[in-house]
């Protein structure tokens, strides 16, 4: 079973990522994300054919991801994944034509390395590990709502305006962590002959009608590989932590381990440091990216 999580998280992040590129694309044909016309504004990017191709790409991700969940630990889930974000670069380059920077593969490969370092100096685990306290479990997910709510609220503020797509990225994909975190809680609920109709449920299609709307305006503020590997890496994160500290996922305890997974942490926190494209300044304004 767990060949087969690994498979389905391969699938999972390819498709997702593919998505987000057509999103990308369909999110910049459309109006901009507006706070006071949610519902208007949310449904006019559905009339661009692209950003349709990518929710659907994204839907099939989604799926693969669901099921990958429930056979696999999440933390395993979340290493294949973290792999994938070198398909992000891969997919700008070749497939949509839009260049990457060397800062950009060099931040693309430190997250991909750290997180899959993070994720492989645990301790090996064989079953889907889906137990959890509902009180941490409460807990995580408010605090990183939190959290996505500031990160939101500093995209608004002038002094962060460049770096409004980067901030909101990452606020979508603690949003979809969140997502993730509840629907993996809600497997561990069915496994042991629980009902779907669990808060946690509700959490997680709040969290990803959300995330909706918040990526979809950083798809349209920032450029597409800062904001999708942002995203991922932001989700990634999410994963990886609430395997730790919600489900019980083993850390390690070794000196080596402790090292290797302080290192892989840092690794991430530089790349993330990289991912935004440097910015061009013409009397003192930020006018645009350099390429």
């Amino acid at each position: 079973m767990l060949e087969l999580g690994i498979l389905f998280a391969c699938l999972s992040a390819l498709a997702a990522n593919l998505g987000f590129f057509y999103k990308h694309r369909g999110a910049n044909e459309a109006p901009e994300i507006d706070i006071r016309r949610l519902v208007r504004t949310g449904l006019s990017l559905w009339k661009s054919r692209w950003f349709a191709i990518g929710m659907l790409m994204g839907g099939v991700g989604w799926v693969f991801h669901t099921l990958a969940l429930a056979v696999a630990p999440l933390s395993v889930v979340q290493v294949v994944l973290a792999g994938g974000i070198v398909l992000v670069a891969v997919l700008a380059d070749r497939v949509f034509g839009i260049p990457v920077g060397r800062r950009q593969w060099a931040g693309l490969a430190l997250t991909a390395v750290g997180l899959a370092l993070l994720v492989l100096a645990m301790p090996a685990v064989h079953t889907a590990h889906s137990t959890f306290r509902v009180a941490v479990l409460a807990l995580f997910e408010g605090g990183l709502i939190a959290i996505g709510i500031l990160l939101v609220l500093g995209g608004q503020h002038q002094r962060g305006a460049h770096l409004r797509g980067a901030l909101l990225g990452a606020a979508g994909g603690i949003l979809f962590g969140v997502c993730n975190v509840a629907v993996k809680a809600t497997t561990g609920v069915l496994d042991v002959g629980g009902t779907i109709l669990t808060p946690w449920v509700a959490v997680a299609i709040s969290a990803s009608i959300a995330a909706y709307f918040v990526s979809a305006r950083s798809l349209q503020e920032g450029t597409a590989v800062e904001v999708i590997a942002i995203t991922s890496t932001a989700a990634n994160v999410v994963g990886i932590l609430g395997g730790l500290i919600v489900f019980g996922d083993p850390i390690a305890t070794d000196p080596l381990g402790i090292a290797v997974q302080t290192i892989a942490m840092a690794m991430v926190l530089v790349a993330a440091a990289l991912m935004p494209a440097p910015r061009v300044a013409v009397d003192g304004r930020v006018v645009g990216h350099l390429p």
